[in-house]
C-alpha cells in the first residue's frame, strides 16, 4: 500500500481581528500559535481549508 502524502504547514498570520470562521478554521488545521507548524494528510478538505486561510498559513517544503 501506498504511503499516505502529507502536508507541513505553518502559521505565519495571527488570527487577531479575523473573522470567526478563519479562526475556527485555523483550530481545525491544527494551528493556534503563531509559528506552529502541523502535518496534516492531503486530502480536498484539508486542501480547501488551507485555501481559505492562505493568508495565514504556508505550506513547509520537507
Amino acid at each position: 500500500m501506498a504511503a499516505k502524502k502529507t502536508l507541513k504547514v505553518r502559521q505565519t498570520g495571527s488570527p487577531i481581528r479575523r473573522p470567526q470562521d478563519q479562526r475556527a478554521t485555523l483550530i481545525g488545521l491544527g494551528l493556534n500559535k503563531m509559528h506552529k507548524v502541523s502535518e496534516l494528510e492531503d486530502t480536498p478538505s484539508v486542501r480547501g481549508m488551507i485555501r481559505k486561510v492562505s493568508h495565514m498559513v504556508e505550506i513547509v517544503e520537507e
